[in-house]
């Protein structure tokens, strides 16, 4: 009976060793097996980095796209009233509705420079995330914009090249190239001859005075025959219609040979028309400049104006939004610019400037083809 039992036992026994010999097996084979899978993805870490990077830049793209949403841009025009910032409006209203953006057009309801500063004031204590200003006054309003940097707001302005507390400004094409185009209309007008003199919204504009003095460097050289009136060779509008037609009036009256104006406000050339048309002088005297197609258009059709100049300013709000929006997304703004916008696909640095940036909008208006601009 001991033998049996003695024999039992060793049979356990062995049985215990089998199977503890079994267990440690498996589980090397496992370990094995886990460090073979380890060891396999541990020979491809590119693989497993191009998947985290793609996976980093779905969401980077992600939350950039969900700040877009959050962030505030505000277009400040000059005003709200003048025809040209209700078509702006218009194409800064469109551009929010295409792309969801937080972007809106606040102007005063005149245009003049401390209403225009105050509200920049205004929106800087609101605390906006961009500024896109038209500037009425450069030397004050780069002051405000000082303000405007220094509390971390994107700046673009448009129309402001001489502004220096901008991220960037956004012209249409390059004002000298603008000033030389609105000369050669004039001066087809003109028949390349006779006295001229030039107008500007008012004295203190960036870009209107850019503009008249390239218009008047070009005459020199391209039109010989046609000479700047000495005695009044700029004069000012102030922006407006009626200011336009007055002063163009004693111009006349006052200086007999002076047969052209070149405006630059868009309101100037049809004023300096309605003067030529009162006086008895279309076909002696001529004027051409910035002018929307809508509001002149039976001024071209009746000859009165020969031409007008222009770029839409629905696609320049558009444009300085599309800008904002590369720098608040920390985008590298490079040699040439892509803003998605029609004018505005290959803008490229002015010479010698790092903040401003030209674009190649322009148009010129006639009577045959102002009723196809649609405003």
């Amino acid at each position: 009976m001991k033998k049996l039992i003695a024999l039992l036992l060793a049979v356990a026994m062995v049985l215990c060793l089998v199977a503890c010999a079994s267990k440690t097996t498996e589980t090397t084979t496992s370990a094995g097996t886990t460090a073979a899978a380890s060891g396999s993805a541990a020979s491809a870490p590119a693989a497993s980095g191009s998947a985290a990077s793609a996976s980093a830049s779905a969401s980077a793209s992600a939350t950039t796209s969900a700040a877009a949403k959050d962030w505030e841009i505000v277009v400040v025009p000059k005003d709200s009233s003048n025809p040209w910032f209700v078509r702006m409006n218009t194409g800064v209203e469109e551009y929010a509705k295409k792309t969801g953006l937080n972007c809106y057009q606040k102007g005063t309801d005149e245009i003049d420079a401390t209403k225009q500063a105050q509200l920049v004031e205004d929106l800087i204590a609101q605390g906006v995330d961009a500024l896109c200003v038209v500037p009425v006054d450069i030397e004050s309003m780069d002051a405000t914009l000082a303000k405007a940097k220094e509390a971390g707001i994107v700046v673009i302005t448009h129309e402001g090249s001489a502004l220096t507390n901008v991220d960037y400004d956004i012209e249409a094409f390059s004002n000298a190239g603008y000033g030389q185009f609105i000369m050669d209309n004039l001066a087809d007008a003109m028949g390349q001859e006779g006295v001229y003199t030039t107008m500007v919204a008012d004295l203190t504009n960036g870009s209107h005075n850019e503009w008249a003095d390239a218009g008047v460097a070009y005459q020199k050289t391209a039109y010989p025959k046609m000479s700047l009136l000495e005695a009044m060779p700029r004069v000012e509008s102030h922006d407006n219609g009626d200011t336009a037609y007055n002063v163009a009036k004693e111009l006349f009256k006052t200086y007999p040979d002076l047969k052209g104006i070149m405006g630059t406000s868009s309101f100037d050339a049809p004023g300096v028309a309605r003067a030529i048309e009162e006086l008895g002088l279309v076909g002696k005297a001529f004027t051409s400049g910035t002018g929307m197609p809508a509001d002149n258009a039976e001024l071209l059709k009746s000859g009165v104006v020969k031409s007008l100049t222009l770029w839409d300013p629905a696609l320049a709000g558009q444009a300085m939004v599309a800008l904002a929006v590369k720098v608040l997304s920390g985008e590298t703004i490079g040699d040439t610019v892509d803003l998605g916008v029609d004018g505005y696909t290959a803008m490229t640095f002015r010479k010698d400037s790092k903040t401003v940036l030209e674009g190649q909008g322009w148009i010129t208006i006639t009577a045959d083809n102002v009723d196809s601009f649609g405003f």
